[in-house]
């Protein structure tokens, strides 16, 4: 070996330790007992080498790529692995031809592996379909985005799709003493000892991630001395140092995952829930306009006249972001999600403009009643316009019957008012003047 060889053991031993950690076979795999425990059919697929088109998906740190390394490492197929950042059309075409090849010659298959496959174009996903269908390719897509949102129909409904969930805390602790005590690619060659505390620690803040909590675990060993006996202890204190903050998962899937579980805490009147996922929304750098327009939309479609008085808190909180803006508009946003939450409930407004916008669709519009006609100009008399109105204020309670609709509307009444808080009395009133409320 001359001085500029390329030394691969070495650079093994140098390769961060989540890397080194990576399990090579299906035993070695830490979680996601539900698609690769015994029995399941993706364990069976791949024990018996015959995985065919899949989507992994789900968190960072997870065995997404881990367990794709795995397929790699048992099937007799030929693997290929591509980035869809780095990779474009002339990638693919050079994998299939070669692919082709294989399989005519030796009746061989391919796998390729397409790591972050959701940046893939609808092009080069194109581009890759009929060597799908015709069995050239077993495709393995990795991506922490949902696919059915991120990727492109052709090439979802030609894969099987596996969701990855997040580790549970025990999991990614055993992944921790896993590597504490592994003499070939972990710490068991040198005296680490890591305390309960610490260790529960790591695994609670990596919040499911194993890589995550691996690379913390590496650099507290890497900076800790050893103490007299020659032990590496890892103690609370280091490991609070090691991974200082909660690793927080925000793609475009979680995104709107999180406003969905926002938008039902808040119609389901649980203030604690839904300040909890403000929390987490705001914490994870979501723009606080998004949020406060989900309150205001929320305060007329889930509480509406039940409570008026939440749409002018929401309302409001919506002007303090902008005059004061964050962290101090926290206060006042976290103010109308509670009143949101507290108000009586009623959807009664929004089922009103759901059925008037329904029957605007139908068309077939009538000239405005004669009596409903403009009369700001002059003139308007000489054509009877607004002839036949009668003015609410000259009567007794300031209301006259009378009828203000369009002719063709059939869906009438659009509104009828609840039977919770403020709606009460408006179902009173209306009751008074002979207005249906059912």
């Amino acid at each position: 070996m001359d001085l500029f060889s390329y030394d691969q053991s070495q650079n093994k031993k140098l390769a961060p330790l989540a890397d080194r950690m990576r399990p090579r076979t299906l035993d070695e795999f830490i979680g996601q007992e539900a698609i690769v425990g015994n029995g399941r059919l993706l364990r069976r697929a791949i024990e018996a080498d015959r995985l065919t088109s899949s989507i992994f998906w789900g968190p960072p740190g997870t065995g997404k790529t881990t367990l794709a390394s795995i397929v790699a490492n048992q099937t007799r197929s030929e693997f290929v692995k591509l980035n869809a950042v780095t990779s474009g059309v002339a990638d693919v075409r050079e994998v299939i031809k070669a692919a082709e090849s294989r399989l005519s010659m030796y009746g061989r298959s391919t796998y390729l592996l397409l790591d972050e496959c959701h940046r893939w174009s609808k092009a080069q996903s194109d581009s890759i379909l009929p060597a799908i269908e015709a069995g050239v390719i077993r495709f393995i897509g990795s991506t922490t985005e949902n696919p059915m949102i991120a990727m492109t129909p052709a090439i979802v409904s030609r894969c099987r799709l596996f969701r990855f969930e997040a580790l549970t805390q025990k999991e990614v602790e055993k992944a921790i003493l896993s590597a504490v005590s592994d003499t070939e690619r972990g710490y068991g060659r040198q005296k680490v000892a890591v305390e309960d505390a610490a260790l529960h620690h790591i695994a609670s803040v990596a919040n499911g991630d194993v890589r995550a909590a691996l690379n913390a675990l590496e650099l507290a060993v890497l900076t800790t001395p050893m103490d007299a006996d020659g032990i590496s202890r890892i103690t609370l204190a280091i490991a609070e140092e090691s991974i200082q903050k909660p690793v927080v998962r925000f793609d475009e899937s979680m995104l709107y995952d999180m406003l969905s579980a926002f938008c039902k805490s808040l119609r389901g009147s649980d203030s604690d829930a839904a300040l909890a996922w403000f929390a987490r929304m705001n914490y994870a750098g979501m723009d606080p306009r998004i949020i406060v327009r989900r309150v205001i939309a929320h305060a007329s479609e889930d509480v509406g006249l039940a409570n008026p008085q939440a749409m002018l808190q929401a309302v409001a909180a919506a002007q303090a972001l902008e005059f004061i803006g964050m962290p101090e508009a926290k206060l006042p946003i976290s103010q109308a999600i509670i009143a949101v939450c507290e108000s009586p409930k009623s959807n009664s407004v929004v089922m009103a403009i759901d059925k008037a916008m329904e029957d605007a669709e139908k068309g077939g519009y009538q000239p405005v009643p004669i009596h409903l006609r403009d009369t700001h100009y002059k003139g308007h008399e000489r054509i009877n316009s607004g002839e036949g109105y009668k003015y609410a204020h000259d009567f007794p309670g300031h209301y006259v019957k009378q009828e203000y609709a369009p002719l063709e509307a059939k869906g009438m009444p659009y509104y009828l008012p609840g039977e919770e808080g403020f709606e009460q009395e408006i179902r009173k009133i209306r009751s008074e003047r002979g207005i249906p409320n059912e």
